[in-house]
């Protein structure tokens, strides 16, 4: 019986790469991976450096944290912007600050407001430019007693964004706003029947990132904010300027 001397090849042996090639290509296909993930990465850090304040203001404004009020819009459905018949009426006043570096006139263009737990109440500001030259500014807000800040909710407030003000320009500045009916729940808010919202006008400028911001030292801000009493880091560049530290 005539057998074949040729060894027998495998059917798919034409088809199947070298091993070399198979590894170039598992660690090119790795090293894709790996590139693709450091980039994300580094893209992800350098958009919270950039958004970590708003991130925080943010969060202080969704929690009332230290006495900022909530400007979510959670609350916002119609069904909560009832007036609770027979609740105690809470009186709210107004308080309008500015910094010296501001030649503008702030003001309340009332004293204070009582309103209803679910009631929406319309307030208004004037701000006046006092200078001959057109100014931003920017304004923070904090309401006392603290522990109200998550039940004070603003639909819509000139604080939302900055403030142009031509030279010699006057304005009304509105500010809707209702205290949340969830406040009766709350043992801490009972006997509350005053609260101050207070608001600091500050003149802007740009940080490093090309941000408008206060222009005034970090204490002040904080200050304006309902923070002076909580310990806060400093900011980046003032850590890398301390001796010692590397920039």
């Amino acid at each position: 019986m005539a057998t074949n001397s040729h060894p027998r090849t495998p059917l798919n042996a034409k088809s199947r790469p070298p091993p070399y090639a198979s590894r170039q290509s598992l660690y090119a296909a790795r090293n894709r991976n790996l590139l693709m993930y450091s980039s994300a990465v580094i893209v992800f850090a350098v958009g919270v450096t950039y958004a970590a304040v708003p991130l925080y203001r943010m969060f202080c404004a969704a929690t009332g944290f230290a006495g900022t009020p909530n400007v979510g819009t959670g609350r916002f459905e119609p069904g909560r912007l009832v007036p609770v018949d027979g609740a105690r009426r809470i009186k709210v006043h107004f308080n309008a600050d500015r910094a010296e570096a501001l030649p503008w006139a702030f003001t309340p263009q009332q004293k204070f407001v009582t309103v209803l737990p679910g009631e929406t109440s319309l307030a208004f500001y004037k701000a006046k430019n006092e200078s001959k030259n057109d100014i931003i500014g920017i304004a923070t807000y904090n309401v006392t007693p603290d522990r109200i800040a998550p039940y004070f909710s603003k639909v819509e407030c000139f604080c939302f964004e900055e403030q142009k003000l031509l030279a010699g320009e006057e304005v009304d500045m509105p500010l809707l706003f209702f205290i949340d009916k969830d406040i009766l729940d709350d043992p801490a808010c009972r006997g509350i029947d005053d609260v101050v919202l207070s608001y600091t006008f500050f003149k802007a400028r740009r940080n490093a990132q090309g941000h408008l911001e206060p222009d005034a030292s970090d204490k002040d801000v904080q200050n304006s904010l309902g923070f002076g009493d909580y310990e806060m880091a400093p900011r980046a560049e003032i850590r890398n300027a301390q001796p010692g530290k590397s920039s």
